[in-house]
C-alpha cells in the first residue's frame, strides 16, 4: 500500500495542484480544507496518514494551531509545512514547533519530492529508533509490532490478556516467527513494564552448564567456579524471563525449573539455602511439546505448568499481507545502518515479496532485505535484488547485465610507439640524442621475442644521458635513480669513459 499523505491548504487550487504532483510521485494522498478538519481526519485516521503537507496561514486552525494539537495525538506523522516568500520566521518557529521541513510557495515538484522522501526516510528511522529503546527498555507494545493482518489480531488480543495478569505464557510457532517480540510486548503492556526481560536460548546452554546459568553457582561450587556468580533466575527478579527453546531443556534441569516455579525460590549450585525470586515466566517453542511429553523428551507436569496460557504465532506465509510494511521497515533500518540513500521498495518488488512463502519467517525476510540494501545501487530496491526469491515466484526473473566482451589481443602490424591504444608496442618511441629527431628502442629481438629489461635500460639510460646533456643530477632525477646507482650503471654499459 503506497504511504498516504493529507494535504491541508485553505485554497482549493492550490490543494488540487499539491495532490496530483503527489500522487505522480506514488503516494496516496487525502485532503483537508482547514486546520480543524485535518485534526478530525488525524484522529480518525491517524494509523493510516503517514505525512502532513501543512498551509501555515488559514482562517480558523491555523498550521501552528494544528502542530501544536499534534502533539496529544499518540501517532503523529511528519509535517512539512508551506509559507509565502515573507513569512520564513514563520516557517522557522513551525520547525521549532515539531514540524519536520518547510517548503516556499510556490514549491516546484522537485524541491517538494524531495522534502517529502526525507521527511518519511527520518520518521521510519525515528520509527525504528523508538522501537529499539522500548524494547531494550522492557516497554515496547503491542502497537509498536508491524502486526495489521487479520491472523495476527488474535496474537495480539491475547497478548494483551496476558499482559494483565502473571499467567504463566507459552508461545508457539516456526522459528522465526517473532515469539520473542510478542513476549517483549507482553511484558510492556504488563505492570512489570520497565523492569528486567531476561532472554535465555535453552538450546544454546552446554548440557553441563544449564543448572549453573539458570540458577548461579556460589564460588567453589565446582571446578573452575572461581567466583559467586548469580543465575538468570536472579537477573529477572522483579521482572521477566524468557525462556527460549524450552523443548530443547535437558530432563534434569528440568526438574528443578518445575520446582523454582511452584515454590518461587531457587537452589544455586554450592548455595546452603534456596534464595526467593519474583519472576514473570514466558517460554517459547518451535516443536510439538506434546509430542515430546509422548516420546519421554519433556516432563508432562512441566509442560502443563508452561502451558497455562498458550498463543499460537503463525508463520509469515499465513500473514502475507503484512510483508510490505516488514519489507519497508527493515529497507529503512539497513540503509540507515548502511549509509545508503535508498527511499524504499519498487512496486513490483513489494508485489513479488508478498507471493513468496517465506519458509524461514521473518527472519529470512530480515536477512534477504539486508542482502538487497547492499547490493543496491538506486535508490528503490528492486527485483534485481532478490535473485534468490525471483527464483521462486512465477512470472519474475532477475535481469542480470551481460559482462563485457574480452578484448581481442591486438594484431601486430608493424612498429609501433609506446601508449598507443590500439596495438602491442614492438618500438620504444624515443627522441634521438640531439632532441629533435624520432627514433625507437626496440622491445622486440630480430627473433620476435621480448627484449631483456636490462638492454631497453641501457638504451634509456643512453638516451637520457644525450637528451639532459651529461648533467647528472638532472638525469638520476628524471629516471627516478640515485645518483651512485647511475653512475654504476653507465659504467656498466660503457659510458663511464663519457662521465668526465
Amino acid at each position: 500500500m503506497a504511504k498516504r499523505v493529507l494535504v491541508v491548504d485553505d485554497d482549493p487550487a492550490q490543494r488540487r495542484i499539491l495532490e496530483e504532483t503527489i500522487k505522480r510521485f506514488g503516494y496516496s494522498v487525502v485532503t483537508a480544507e482547514n486546520g480543524d478538519q485535518a485534526l478530525e481526519m488525524l484522529q480518525a485516521e491517524g494509523q493510516d496518514i503517514q505525512l502532513l503537507l501543512l498551509d501555515l496561514v488559514m482562517p480558523g486552525t491555523d498550521g501552528m494551531e494544528v502542530l501544536a494539537a499534534m502533539k496529544t495525538l499518540p501517532k503523529k506523522p511528519p509535517a512539512i509545512v508551506q509559507t509565502a516568500h515573507g513569512s520564513i520566521d514563520a516557517a522557522i518557529s513551525a520547525m521549532r514547533a515539531g514540524a519536520a521541513d518547510f517548503v516556499v510557495k510556490p514549491v516546484s515538484p522537485e524541491r517538494l519530492e524531495v522534502s517529502i522522501k526525507n521527511a518519511l526516510r527520518i520518521e521510519a528511522l525515528q520509527g525504528e529508533l523508538t522501537r529499539m529503546k522500548a524494547s531494550h527498555g522492557g516497554e515496547l507494545s503491542f502497537d509498536d509490532l508491524i502486526a495489521g493482518s487479520e491472523t495476527m489480531a488474535r496474537v495480539v488480543e491475547l497478548g494483551k490478556r496476558a499482559a494483565n495478569s502473571q499467567i504463566p505464557v507459552l508461545i508457539e510457532g516456526e522459528s522465526g516467527v517473532g515469539k520473542e517480540l510478542v513476549a517483549r510486548a507482553i511484558q510492556g503492556e504488563s505492570d512489570r513494564a520497565g523492569k528486567p526481560f531476561v532472554t535465555v536460548n535453552c538450546g544454546a546452554i552446554p548440557e553441563n552448564l544449564v543448572e549453573s546459568i539458570l540458577f548461579g553457582h556460589e564460588k567453589g561450587a565446582f571446578t573452575g567456579a572461581t567466583e559467586r556468580r548469580i543465575g538468570k533466575f536472579q537477573e529477572a527478579d522483579g521482572g521477566t524471563l524468557f525462556l527460549d527453546e524450552i523443548g530443547e531443556l535437558p530432563l534434569d534441569a528440568q526438574v528443578k525449573l518445575l520446582r523454582a516455579l511452584q515454590e518461587g525460590e531457587i537452589d544455586p549450585v554450592g548455595a546452603k539455602q534456596p534464595v526467593k525470586v519474583d519472576i514473570r515466566l514466558i517460554s517459547a517453542t518451535n516443536q510439538d511439546l506434546i509430542k515430546l511429553v509422548q516420546e519421554g523428551g519433556f516432563r508432562e507436569d512441566l509442560y502443563y505448568r508452561l502451558n497455562v496460557f498458550p498463543i499460537w504465532v503463525p508463520p509469515l506465509r499465513e500473514r502475507l499481507e503484512d510483508v510490505p510494511e516488514l519489507a519497508r521497515h527493515f529497507a529503512a533500518r539497513f540503509a540507515s545502518e548502511e549509509n545508503k540513500q535508498i527511499d524504499g521498495l519498487e512496486a513490483e518488488a513489494i508485489s513479488m515479496l508478498s507471493r513468496y512463502s517465506w519458509p524461514g519467517n521473518i527472519r529470512q525476510l530480515e536477512n534477504a532485505m539486508f542482502r538487497a540494501v547492499v547490493l543496491s545501487d538506486g535508490d528503490k530496491v528492486g527485483v534485481n535484488e532478490f535473485p534468490q526469491i525471483a527464483a521462486h515466484v512465477e512470472g519474475y526473473s532477475v535481469t542480470v547485465p551481460p559482462a563485457p566482451a574480452p578484448k581481442k589481443a591486438p594484431q601486430i602490424d608493424g612498429p609501433v610507439v609506446l601508449g598507443d591504444s590500439g596495438r602491442t608496442p614492438t618500438t620504444i618511441h624515443i627522441p634521438s640524442g640531439n632532441g629533435r629527431d624520432a627514433v625507437g628502442i626496440p622491445a622486440l629481438s630480430d627473433s620476435g621475442d621480448i627484449r631483456p629489461l636490462d638492454a631497453i635500460e641501457a638504451d634509456m639510460i643512453r638516451l637520457a644521458f644525450g637528451r639532459y646533456r651529461g648533467r647528472m643530477t638532472e638525469i638520476a632525477k628524471k629516471l627516478g635513480i640515485g645518483r651512485s646507482t647511475l653512475y654504476r650503471k653507465m659504467r656498466e654499459i660503457g659510458l663511464e669513459a663519457r662521465i668526465g
